[in-house]
Parts: structure tokens; sequence; C-alpha cells
């Protein structure tokens, strides 16, 4: 199977290409110039000279607090930049999946969001992102919408890496303990992605395989969970550790707000694609012993 994917130097992106490898998938990464979300006809010559059987949308725009700034960018890439990836891929008559955020709810349900509960974003990047859902669906009917959630991974920008690059030179670190969600490894997403797109490549014509669903690791935490599961991961192995002090998001005011409880409940994807990702500590504790392992054995920020 060839997938190609948007968004190349993505977490969500090169976990793909190397989960790709290990399953016998190839997957052909795009970005920047030759595709670009705001350069809109970039996208389908892009995408037709990949040759694709799949095509997998991870790029996005994903900075949170600027987006409160920024609002028209980040529709013109979540929302536009989305909507034309899933008409390129409808034009070459192959299947879109198409990442989305647990962002789109505003956390107050009280247990695991499940795909037919309403949305309501509290902040420019959740509605960005529920409105590229709305654009991809539109746009080509053969279609899965996957809905991640806290996505780490040994490379790239994120919570993990941040934690792991504080503790070098701080005894304690602030973390937010008052929102709920679950942390999902980058390379279990993909392993989810390659799933799903094999049967969608295998079954086109089954309705039930199309559609919205969720899909992150099992469990839950808080930020301040999950910190305190790198540090105590990093300092087994000898990397840098720090005490955390648990904070409220009251205590660590920024641009956008936050849901206090985005758990997504993933039963659905595991019915109907027989996609179940591990629990986040499992997957944790490998991201955790490869970002040590980096440069000799030393701890270093990419």
């Amino acid at each position: 199977m060839r997938i190609a994917v948007t968004g190349r130097e993505g977490q969500v992106a090169r976990a793909l290409v190397e989960r790709g490898r290990a399953l016998g998938v190839e997957v052909v990464p795009l970005g920047r110039p030759a595709l670009d979300l705001m350069a809109p006809a970039t996208i389908l010559p892009a995408l037709a000279a990949a040759a694709p059987q799949v095509i997998v949308n991870a790029a996005a725009y994903t900075a949170v607090d600027k987006a409160e700034s920024e609002p028209e960018l980040a529709h013109a890439v979540n929302e536009a930049g989305a909507g034309a990836v899933a008409a390129a891929a409808a034009r070459l008559g192959v299947p879109v999946v198409h990442l989305s955020t647990d962002y789109v709810f505003d956390g107050h349900i009280g247990r695991p969001h499940r795909e037919e509960d309403a949305p309501s974003p509290v902040n420019v990047y959740g509605r960005s992102k529920l409105a590229g859902e709305a654009a991809v669906a539109a746009a080509a009917p053969d279609h899965a919408i996957l809905r991640v959630a806290w996505v780490y991974s040994p490379v790239g920008r994120n919570f993990v890496r941040t934690m792991l690059t504080l503790a070098e030179n701080r005894d304690v670190v602030r973390v937010v303990a008052d929102q709920r969600g679950t942390p999902t490894s980058a390379l279990a997403i993909a392993d989810g992605i390659i799933a799903v797109a094999r049967n969608l490549v295998a079954r086109p014509g089954e309705v039930a395989l199309r559609g919205l669903f969720h899909m992150s690791a099992s469990g839950e935490a808080t930020w301040a969970d999950l910190a305190e599961a790198v540090f105590a991961e990093s300092a087994m192995r000898g990397g840098p550790s720090a005490r955390v002090e648990r904070i409220g998001t009251a205590d660590y005011p920024t641009p956008a707000a936050r849901a206090p409880d985005t758990r997504l409940d993933c039963s659905r994807i595991a019915a109907v694609h027989g996609v179940a990702l591990p629990p986040w500590r499992v997957s944790l504790a490998g991201v955790v012993a490869r970002c040590l392992a980096a440069e000799e054995g030393k701890w270093r920020r990419a």
C-alpha cells in the first residue's frame, strides 16, 4: 500500500514514515513548497505525482495560543486547506484520512466524548479544526476523520520533550492538574492510521468504515500526571527529572481557553476498524527511552 501524507515535518507524518517501513507500507511525505495548504494550486499536482492509494492529511496549524491572534490563518490551513486536500483525494478517486482533535469539545460532559456528542470548541484552534472536519466530509465522501489527543513523540515540539528540557535546569516544574485527557504517542497514532487506511483500501464499498472516529490511547491523565510519568521514566534511565508542583488552569493563564476534560471514547473505532491503541503509559516509556538515547545517551532538544 502507498500512502501520501501531508505535513512532512509534523510528528504524525514522521511517525508514519517510520512505522510504514516497519509495517511494509510505502509512505510518501509531502510538504512545502511542493505541497502547501496555503497555496491550493499546489495540492492536487503534488498528490497526483505521489500516486497514492490513500491520502492522509496530517498537516495543520497547531499553535493553539497563537491562533487566537491569527484566526484567519488557522482557518485557512485547518479548514480551507483540509477541504482542498479532501477535494484532491476525491478527484484522484482515493480515500482520505483526516486528523482532527479533541479540542472540538468544551470538556463539560463529565465522561469520555463519543462521536455523536455535540462539539463546542472553546478556542480558535478548536473551531478551525471542527470547520475542517465539515470541509473534508463535504469534499470527499470516501473519508475517515480521526480525532486524536495530546500528541507527543520522540521528535518535534511536544509536551514530553518540553518537560525533559525543563528538568535539565529546574528542580520543580509547575504543571496544570485540572485538565484531563489522554496522552497519545504519534507512533501509536501512525499504527492506527495505517490499519484504517488498509481497511479503506481493502473494502471500498463498506460505508461503516467511513465517517468520524475517535482514536487515542487508553487510559487518562492530567498534564501533571503526564509530567510526573515523564520524570519517573526519565529518572529510571538516568535522565533529567524534577518534582511536579500541581497548579490550576487559573494559575497558568494562556491566550486560548482550555477545556477541562477532553477524554475520547474510542469504542467505535475498535468495533469497526479493529483499532485499539496501547495504554498511554506503555507508549510513553518507549518514547522517553528514545529521547534519552539521542546523542549518545544525553538528552538534547532537536
